[in-house]
């Protein structure tokens, strides 16, 4: 299992991820994508709603990164594997996405699944849990909650 529980939590808490590509000219591209999950121990499942590039981008060259972040914390990981094109001429489709519509919501369409096997795990740091040794999550989050004028990080009613 190359996605332990720490990697999977913060999957699980992360409202966006980030997917990085290669496009034909082998220029990069990275995009951000709402519906994501956690599928098993080396896969991550994520909806193609409306990115035809990185769709493009995939059936070119399938290896890809994605990125999970937590701003506050500012701590993450970043997956590395190769990705593969789930469309609805797939057996495996309707219950791959049944299992993202289950988590997110079935009120957008999704044209097709990116299934990423990751193959490396790496952790994302801010720099400053490197060179200040005192550098501790509650400090950094305090400190991006006045940075991005964050009252509280409980969600609210309405």
């Amino acid at each position: 299992m190359i996605i332990n529980q720490d990697v999977e939590d913060y999957i699980n808490k992360s409202v966006l991820c980030w997917l990085a590509t290669v496009d034909e000219d082998n220029a990069p591209n990275v995009s951000p994508k709402e519906m994501f999950a956690y599928y098993n121990g080396t896969t991550v499942l994520i909806a193609n709603i409306a990115s035809p590039g990185s769709a493009r981008n995939i059936r070119h060259n399938p290896r890809v990164c994605v990125s999970f972040v937590d701003v506050f914390v500012q701590k993450g990981y970043k997956l590395k594997g190769t990705a593969r094109i789930v469309d609805n001429t797939d057996a495996s489709y309707p219950d791959k996405v049944r299992f993202l519509t289950d988590l997110f919501t079935d009120k957008f369409p999704i044209n097709e699944i990116f299934e990423i096997t990751i193959s490396k795990v790496e952790p994302i740091r801010a720099p400053s849990y490197l060179f200040f040794a005192d550098t501790t999550e509650s400090g950094q989050i305090e400190s991006a909650m006045r940075r991005y004028r964050v009252e509280s990080l409980r969600p609210t009613d309405g």
